[in-house]
Parts: C-alpha cells; structure tokens; sequence
C-alpha cells in the first residue's frame, strides 16, 4: 500500500484530500499540531503524526522513523498578525520540511506544494482583461502571496544549487480562490448576504475565478501520478464571473431573503481594512479585513489559463460555481453554521 503525507490535514483543503487519499486506497498520514482540530478527520484509518515545520531538527527526529511515497504539502498561514509570520510559517516551513525530507525519505516519488494564484499579483489589469498565464513574471502585492513566492523560488533553486546533490520531485499548484464546505473567508460573505447586506468593492470591472475544493483536490492526486517535475499549474474552474455573481447564488440559495448591497470605493476599504489590521493586533485576533485583504479585494483581474494542468494532468473541472454554492450553502445549513 503506498503510503502518503498530507500536512495542514487539519484544515479546509487539508481534510479533503485526506478524505480522497483514503478512498483511493493509500495509507494515509496526518501531520496535525497538537492544538489542531481534529472534527474532519475522524476514520479510523488515518495515522497522525506531529510536525514542528519550525524546526529542521525536529522534523528530522519525526519523520526519520516513517518512510512516504507522496507528500502533499497543504499546510500554511492565509492570515496573520504580523508580516514577518506569513514568511516564518508559509516559506520558512516549506523550507525546513523539505530540508527535513530530503535527509530522511530515499524513495520520495513526488511532492506536491499548494501555493496560491495570489503569487502572480495584480498583473493583465488593463481592459480588456486577459488570462494570467504561468510564464507571467508574478508580483505579488501580499505578504501571504510573496511568501509563498519566495517558498517557490527556493524550491525551484534547490536543484541548481551546489549543495545538495539529491534530486527533489515536485510539483507546484496555484489555486485560485477555493471555496466549498468547512470553507470560513466565503463563509463570512455568505453570513453576511443572511444578514441582509451584501459588500463589494470598486466601481471598475472585476473578473473573478473560482475553484471547489474538491476540484483542488482532483488536481493534486493527478499531479501525483502525472506532474512534470518543477512544474507549476494554475488552477480555476474555467469560467470567469463578475464580482456580483457569486453573492447572487448565494442569495437565490439562501431563499432570496431582503438585502442591501452596498458597492463601496476603494478608498473605504482602505480605511476599513487599515484599522482591521491593528484592531487585530491589539486583540490578538486576526479579522478578515486586514491589509493583505485589501489587495486582494481591490485586484480587477483573476482570470488564469488552467491549458497546461488541462493537457499534462488531465484535469477537468467538475463543479461549476452556481453548483459549488449550492453544495457549500447546504452543508452549512446542515452543520449549524448557516
């Protein structure tokens, strides 16, 4: 039975590729913290095990016992109090569990890094908007994307570089905005349109991708089997909507209740998010609503070319996005939270 790691197994994207992993037959281990929930990951099937990605040594010590045929590496910060922990837990921590691997898994067949389409930045925002494309030369306007950036960068140099002589089998993914079940950022939204308010931002046009989750996870077990080494695929559902078309189907869903939808400038957001940001640093709470967010609020173009994952991985989006909100509203109706 070929064996498989996922870390971040405890979080929204994490849990349904162990769930995936699990239904394909592999034997399937968990990399959770001990402070990690572990509500989606009840089968008794899976193994866990603790990682400290802080710590090279650490990771060495844990993982030296246990011998993986595929890593997914799905663990990582999209929020953060401060700056510099985006590149302590997204970079650093992609660093160090490779490092980590290297040194103790001789027969690793492939690993799989979920980055982010955030990477590439507000780049092709002139109108008529076109396709982001991989070839395109990312300039993120985050720190969350930045940092998986940099993560990127230093598997890509890992090869070239003189001091290590072991070849490295992997494969990036850069999703755009995934959403579905046990999702909590879409989850906010769809709260608020229950609410009866619905917010957008900007008064310019705005191209928005999505991807249900477990269309994410469809592409990860295909870059698995099929990903070119150092590849890097983009991924969406294929379609591109506008800013407005995801609050309507989650209106329709929602019963249609009475709403008010306010399109603000974005000279408010910046307002709104700048004293999110430090309300969450006083409180030491994080909000949505923060500085990283006001970049990816007010970006115009997130259109991107899925042709190469088409073509080298087989992938083929199955859920579009009025269907992807109709699963993901009827789960958090049944789960309590709608």
């Amino acid at each position: 039975m070929e064996r498989i790691l996922i870390t971040g197994a405890s979080g929204f994207i994490g849990s349904f590729i162990v769930e995936e992993a699990l239904r394909k037959g592999f034997e399937v281990w968990a990399a959770v913290r001990k402070s990690s929930s572990r509500k989606f990951l009840q089968d008794e099937r899976i193994h866990f095990i603790e990682l400290n990605l802080a710590s090279e040594n650490d990771l060495k010590k844990q993982l030296r016992d246990v011998q993986f045929d595929y890593v997914v590496h799905a663990a990582g910060a999209t929020k953060c109090l401060h700056k510099e922990d985006f590149f302590r837990i997204n970079t650093e921590g992609t660093q160090h569990l490779v490092c980590a691997l290297m040194d103790t898994q001789q027969a690793l067949r492939r690993f799989v890094f979920i980055s982010s389409l955030s990477i590439m930045g507000a780049i092709r925002e002139q109108q008529p908007y076109t396709e982001i494309l991989e070839t395109d030369t990312p300039k993120p306007n985050t720190a969350y994307g930045l940092s998986k950036l940099e993560a990127e960068e230093w598997l890509d140099s890992l090869q070239a570089s003189h001091l290590r002589e072991k070849f490295f089998p992997y494969v990036i993914l850069r999703p755009t905005g995934v959403y579905g079940p046990r999702e909590r950022d879409y989850f906010l939204q769809m709260q608020s349109i229950k609410k009866h308010m619905d917010f957008a931002v900007g008064f310019s046009r705005q191209d928005i991708t999505f991807i249900y989750v477990t269309d994410v996870v469809q592409a990860v077990f295909l870059a698995l089997e099929k990903g070119q080494n150092g590849r890097k695929y983009l991924l969406s559902d294929g379609q591109v909507y506008q800013s407005a078309t995801f609050s309507d189907y989650v209106h329709e869903e929602l019963g249609r209740p009475w709403w008010v939808r306010i399109t603000a400038p974005i000279w408010l957001l910046r307002i709104i998010t700048f004293c999110g940001e430090y309300w969450g640093r006083l409180t030491k709470n994080m909000t949505a609503l923060n500085n990283d967010k006001f970049n990816i609020l007010r970006q115009r173009n997130w259109r991107c070319d899925i042709g190469p994952a088409q073509r080298e991985l087989g992938f083929k989006p199955q859920v579009q996005l009025k269907e992807g909100v109709h699963r993901a509203v009827k789960w958090y109706k049944e789960n309590g939270w709608l």
